[in-house]
């Protein structure tokens, strides 16, 4: 009988072998589930290991195996992995800022914290915006920087092209705003039915292309300009008005002359005729409506009664029964469009022009400082309104009106009549 010191080892009985079995099985089986069923790889394990990556910040050099040969990416649970070489603009970290261009083709990002029904597939771009902004100078922040252009402008079957480039040439010298006259000494600048009704004729007697505003407007509205359309010389005309003998005759002119202004001599129509205030209203309303695409129309001190007219009449209120009934029906022809006033400082206009207009219900008033002697009394008045009116004689003024930001807008009259030689004296101006 052997002793129990004598007896063989059980490395290699058989109850040994089963043993080992058993263990290779389950760490063989535990791998194959861990590892090979979830695509990991025991290098990618090790290295992605807390502990692993304690061990290379400390120890960089460490030889640690990790395969870069091949990464599987999912993009959808229920796809084939699909293997991409880890060398791909895929697989590479991106330091450098994305440009606009690098979002175009990424895929939609949803918010999977929202519900279903408030997800969005939206591609997020940068904003770039604030970047490209301008800085403007104080002369481009005003809101309306308008030029007068008188209705001869278009006279002499003004082309088209000629038409579009004085539009781009006043854009170019810093204008945002043409004022361009369509009335003036009792006739219009485009063809009219009321006139052609009233009159006998549809305009007044100058050449013009007939499409010469609509040319006019797209131009300026493709250049970020509006065009406003001036009623010049109001309710006012002279002796070689086409309807002057057709006011006397049938008495449509208040009695005597209107001197207002020492070098010509004005004859004004008279509103409180019927007759008359129904021909402003309709000429008015036809306007708004022929040209639905106007940013504005607007009337100057012509619309008023000078104080020295014979007699001590005072016709203010039946100017603001007009002027209010005019208003409102161009609004309900066409409530986009301003109706806006250039004229004195309202004490001035009441109590020398039977102006009340605080009272008409326009929606903009510029205030007239073409007396240079009273600009600082002006100005003041200027800056409680909507902006300043001054002429091509008072440019030496831009710098302290670009400057002053109680003054909304500027509105500058050519006075010596060449337009284009005051819009470039006005940029020589303001580029001091």
């Amino acid at each position: 009988m052997m002793t129990r010191n004598n007896k063989p080892s059980r490395f290699f009985d058989f109850g040994c072998l089963v043993e080992l079995l058993m263990v290779l099985t389950v760490f063989g089986g535990g791998y194959w589930w861990f590892f090979v069923k979830n695509n990991h790889t025991l290098p990618e394990f090790i290295a992605n290991h807390p502990r692993t990556i304690e061990l290379l910040e400390k120890y960089p050099n460490l030889p640690i195996p990790i395969d870069k040969k091949e990464k599987v990416i999912i993009s959808n649970p229920t796809s084939n992995p699909k293997p991409i070489n880890d060398q791909s603009s895929a697989s590479k970290v991106k330091t450098e800022n994305p440009t606009p261009e690098a979002y175009e083709n990424d895929p939609p990002i949803t918010n999977h914290n929202d519900s279903p029904e408030k997800s969005t597939n939206e591609i997020i771009k940068p904003d770039n915006s604030k970047a490209s902004k301008k800085i403007l100078t104080p002369w481009e922040k005003k809101k309306i920087r308008g030029i007068y252009l008188s209705r001869y402008q278009v006279t002499n079957n003004a082309p088209e092209a000629t038409i579009r480039e004085r539009v781009r040439y006043y854009k170019s010298k810093g204008f945002n705003t043409i004022i361009h006259g369509v009335w003036g000494n009792g006739c219009t600048m485009y063809n009219s039915e009321v006139m052609k009704e009233m009159l006998g004729y549809k305009s007044c007697p100058n050449k013009f292309n007939s499409q010469w505003l609509n040319w006019l407007i797209d131009e300026a509205h493709k250049h970020g300009m509006e065009v406003h359309a001036y009623f010049e010389k109001g309710i006012k005309i002279d002796k070689n008005s086409p309807i002057f003998n057709k006011a006397i005759e049938n008495k449509w002119l208040v009695p005597g002359v209107d001197r207002t202004y020492s070098n010509v001599e004005h004859y004004v129509l008279d509103v409180e005729v019927p007759e008359i205030a129904d021909f402003f209203t309709n000429i008015a309303v036809e306007f708004v409506k022929k040209y639905p695409q106007i940013d504005a129309v607007q009337w100057d001190d012509y619309l008023g009664y000078h104080a020295e007219l014979p007699g001590k009449v005072d016709r203010t209120s039946k100017l603001t029964k007009f002027t209010q009934k005019m208003i409102t029906e161009v609004k309900k022809a066409n409530n986009s469009v301003s109706f806006d006033l250039s004229h004195h400082n309202p004490y001035w206009s009441k109590r020398y022009f039977a102006a009340d207009w605080k009272n008409w219900s326009v929606d903009r008033v510029f205030i007239q400082a073409y007396n240079d002697q009273n600009f600082n009394a002006e100005l003041d008045y200027a800056k409680k309104y909507d902006g300043i009116g001054i002429t091509d004689q008072q440019l030496h003024r831009l710098q302290e009106l670009a400057n002053n930001k109680d003054i909304d807008s500027v509105l500058v009259f050519p006075l010596s009549g060449k337009p284009e030689e005051t819009a470039s004296d006005v940029k020589q101006s303001l580029d001091k």
